[in-house]
C-alpha cells in the first residue's frame, strides 16, 4: 500500500484503557420487523447491477443503492458503505458508488445507505438535546442495513466488510461492535468523541449534562470490540476536523489487528491513493478475485 504510516499489529492488544460501551440492549430492535424494501429502478453499469431502493429500518424510510454482480450466483463477498458529511454532492449514498460498481466485477454485493446527515441542513438544524436519541436510532438503522445486505442471495457471511467515512465511520463502528458480522472494517477520518464535532454550532442548554450523556456512547468506546476483525484507519494530515492526537487515540483503542494510513490530504481524503489502498485492503481481507 502507498502513503501510509503505521504497521499491521497482530501480536498484543493495546494497553489503552477505555471505559466500557453501554449495554447492547440500548440499541436493541425487532429483528423480525419487515424492512418494507421498495425498488424505484435498476440499471446495468458494466459488470454491475445497480438497484435504487428504499427500506424502512426504524420507522423512517432510508434511501440505498444495492450493487451486485450482473451475472453469477455467488458466493459473494459483501460490503456495507456509509458515507460522510462533507461536499453536498457526495453527502449521500453516491459517495462510494463508483467503488461498489468496480468491486461488483470482483464478485462483491454492496449496500450503500444514507445516514441522517444526508438530509440537507441536518447539522445546522439539529436540536442538541436530541443527539443522543438520534445516535441510538442511527446505529439501529445501520444494524438493519446489515440485515438487509446479508439477506441477499448468494452472500458468503465469512466475507463481509464495513466501510465508513466521517460520521459514517463512527456510527458504523458502533453498529458493528454490537453485531460483529463484519470480518474487516475500513474507517476514514472519524473522531473519537461526538462532542469533538457536535459543538461547532448550536449549544445545548445544559452543556455538562449533554457532554456526560454523549460520552457514554462515544465511538472510541466501541472500536476495540470489533476485534479480532482487522481494522484499517485512513486519516488526513491536513484535517481541520480530526487532529493527529485524536487519530492516535482511535488507533490505540482498536484491537491488535490494525493498520493506520495518514495521507497528504484534507478531511475529504480525495487523493486516488486513498481509494487504491482501501480497495487493496478489501481485496486481500475479503479474498476477492
Amino acid at each position: 500500500m502507498t502513503g501510509y504510516v503505521g504497521l499491521l499489529l497482530f501480536a498484543f492488544a493495546s494497553v489503552f484503557a477505555a471505559e466500557s460501551p453501554p449495554p447492547a440492549d440500548l440499541f436493541a430492535y425487532d429483528k423480525t420487523a419487515p424492512l418494507n424494501v421498495q425498488e424505484a429502478g435498476r440499471e446495468t453499469r458494466g459488470a454491475a447491477l445497480v438497484r435504487d431502493l428504499t427500506f424502512t429500518p426504524a420507522g423512517k424510510p432510508v434511501k440505498a443503492y444495492l450493487v451486485s454482480p450482473a451475472t453469477g450466483s455467488g458466493p459473494h463477498a459483501a460490503i456495507l458503505y456509509v458515507h460522510w458529511l462533507g461536499d453536498p454532492k457526495t453527502t449521500n449514498r453516491t459517495q462510494f458508488l463508483d467503488e461498489a460498481v468496480t468491486l461488483a466485477g470482483r464478485g462483491v454485493v454492496s449496500l450503500l445507505v444514507e445516514g441522517m446527515w444526508a438530509e440537507p441542513g441536518w447539522y445546522k438544524n439539529r436540536i442538541p438535546e436530541e443527539d443522543y436519541a438520534h445516535a441510538i436510532r442511527q446505529v439501529i438503522e445501520l444494524r438493519r442495513a446489515m440485515d438487509l445486505l446479508l439477506a441477499q442471495p448468494g452472500i458468503d457471511p465469512t466475507r463481509v466488510a464495513l466501510v465508513g467515512h466521517d460520521f459514517g465511520a463512527m456510527y458504523g463502528m458502533m453498529a458493528e461492535a454490537l453485531d460483529r458480522r463484519a470480518k474487516t472494517c475500513v474507517f476514514m477520518a472519524p473522531t473519537p468523541h461526538f462532542v469533538d464535532w457536535f459543538l461547532f454550532r448550536q449549544q445545548p442548554k445544559d452543556l455538562e449534562s449533554y457532554k456526560a450523556q454523549l460520552a457514554t456512547i462515544d465511538p472510541v468506546l466501541f472500536v476495540g470490540k470489533l476485534a479480532p476483525a482487522p481494522v484499517f484507519f485512513q486519516f488526513a494530515s491536513r484535517d481541520f476536523y480530526v487532529t493527529a492526537e485524536e487519530a492516535a487515540e482511535f488507533y490505540a483503542a482498536a484491537g491488535p489487528r490494525k493498520q493506520m494510513a495518514t495521507y497528504d490530504a484534507d478531511h475529504g481524503l480525495h487523493p486516488p491513493e486513498v481509494a487504491a489502498d482501501r480497495v487493496a485492503w478489501l481485496v486481500r481481507e475479503l479474498g476477492l478475485k
